[in-house]
């Protein structure tokens, strides 16, 4: 009896140990960049594809933003850093409009970075730092079209205020919204839900935006129980709301609601890692039907949401293995490129790059080595999409856009390319809403000369 008693503590400490050791799941890490950690604190990533089809992380550092181009898995490595003032900054976020990167800075005076990508991978430019009465920081910044969103910092009570980058290089102040002190919002088709704190606590406002110098507050709901709204995400229906509780009370969690009725807001679930209680939820983002969560000290947590109700994990890494306490450290934030490699960043380590073992859409893949044109990434889209496309063999390629009138709206690629995977980018900012059809067409030669042309339909909604 007491020699089964041995073994079966002896089993419970292995148990312990394995479920503590166990750091990662259904996930491979490529590569953990980490080369400022000296100056302080890391906080955001975002990612940028270049019309090459190159594809860069862009990392919040202390004292300034990096960037990493991590197109080779084999070879990921910076190459450029933007300084921002010499003071450390507790948080730094990022969003990318066309080939620029805007970047704010919370609790220092930093303005607005604008940072020119154009000419990576071998040099960036900053054109700008952006600053105007009554503006010097921002806590948090989201993008939709050529329009951001700035969020608290120290702009009247904290609300948000809009810029216009129709410019992209000289933005112009519109209009704000200071109701409440917006922690962070996403913008969906000119509607904001924005997650505001302090008073009244815990709630999701949402704000008619459509005319950009006169928001305008539709409704808001609470974030019951213990709320405390950091970020959101919004399927693309406009549905569901995915909702992160990073102030309040414990623990902080996802908390997933029905608002195809935004008057009659439903919650149908919540989640937190299994067996973790602790841990704070912090950024989110969705992709398909999985949502990528920062959960601080429990890292890196990627969520099956295709059943709102009943969601699952379906894979981890865990970027800060030391605890899973009650701690802002850890997972910063994610971010998905279309080819679905993944970037977070870690307070302390810095970037991370990942592959799942799975695939995160259901996309169709062509056959190894044939020519293919692929459908854009994303579609719909506002106002960049990504189109992909496969050569069999070297060939002079021609893309082109047409309006659903027929009309040759843009010409993407005009030139020479390489076997094998290519990228193009079709920025349509200054394009109406509505049906576009792009077309390739590549010029070969297998000892013959031939062509390979083939088109797709893309919708732009605005």
């Amino acid at each position: 009896m007491i020699k089964n008693f041995i073994k079966f503590i002896v089993f419970s400490l292995f148990l312990v140990y394995a479920g503590y050791s166990q750091h990662s799941s259904n996930i491979s890490l490529y590569a953990n960049i980490d080369q400022h950690s000296s100056d302080g604190l890391y906080s955001s990533c975002w990612g940028y594809s270049s019309p090459a089809g190159r594809e860069y992380a862009i990392l919040g550092c202390a004292k300034g933003t990096a960037i990493i181009d991590i197109t080779d898995l084999n070879n990921i490595h910076e190459v450029a850093y933007v300084p921002g003032v010499d003071t450390p900054s507790c948080c730094r976020e990022m969003k990318v409009f066309s080939h620029y990167a805007y970047v704010v800075a919370d609790g220092v005076s930093s303005g607005l970075q604008i940072i020119d990508l154009q000419y990576l991978p071998d040099s960036v430019r900053l054109v700008n730092t952006f600053f105007f009465n009554g503006f010097s920081r921002g806590h948090t910044i989201s993008q939709s079209g050529p329009f951001l969103y700035i969020n608290a910092g120290d702009y009247f009570i904290g609300g948000l205020f809009v810029l216009d980058i129709t410019n992209p290089e000289s933005p112009i102040k519109r209009g704000e919204w200071e109701s409440q002190v917006v922690h962070d919002c996403r913008v969906i088709n000119d509607t904001i839900f924005a997650c505001n704190i302090y008073s009244p606590p815990g709630t999701i406002s949402v704000i008619d935006a459509s005319n950009k110098d006169n928001l305008r507050t539709i409704t808001s709901w609470e974030n019951i129980p213990q709320p405390g709204p950091h970020n959101i995400a919004v399927s693309e229906d406009r549905n569901i709301a995915y909702v992160t509780d990073e102030i309040g009370g414990n623990p902080r969690v996802l908390k997933i609601w029905d608002i195809s009725n935004i008057f009659d807001v439903i919650k149908l679930s919540e989640w937190h890692p299994p067996g973790i209680t602790t841990s704070i939820i912090h950024n989110v983002e969705l992709y398909g039907n999985y949502i990528f969560a920062a959960h601080y000290t429990a890292g890196l947590r990627i969520v099956d949401v295709s059943d709102p109700r009943n969601p699952f994990e379906a894979a981890f890494y865990d970027t800060y293995p030391q605890n899973d306490s009650f701690t802002f450290d850890g997972c910063w934030g994610p971010f998905i490129f279309p080819t679905e490699k993944i970037i977070a960043s870690d307070r302390s380590t810095g970037l991370y790059v990942f592959k799942t073992s799975f695939r995160l859409k259901n996309n169709p893949l062509p056959p190894p080595g044939e020519f293919s044109l692929h459908q854009n990434f994303p579609n719909p889209f506002n106002p960049n999409t990504t189109i992909k496309y496969t050569l069999k063999f070297n060939s002079y390629v021609t893309i082109k856009v047409y309006d659903s009138a027929g009309r040759q709206t843009a010409v993407l690629v005009d030139g020479n390319r390489s076997i094998g995977d290519n990228f193009a980018v079709f920025d349509a900012a200054n394009y109406a809403s509505g049906i576009y059809f792009y077309t390739i067409k590549a010029l070969y030669n297998d000892g013959t000369q031939k062509t390979f042309v083939d088109s797709k339909k893309m919708a732009l909604i605005k």
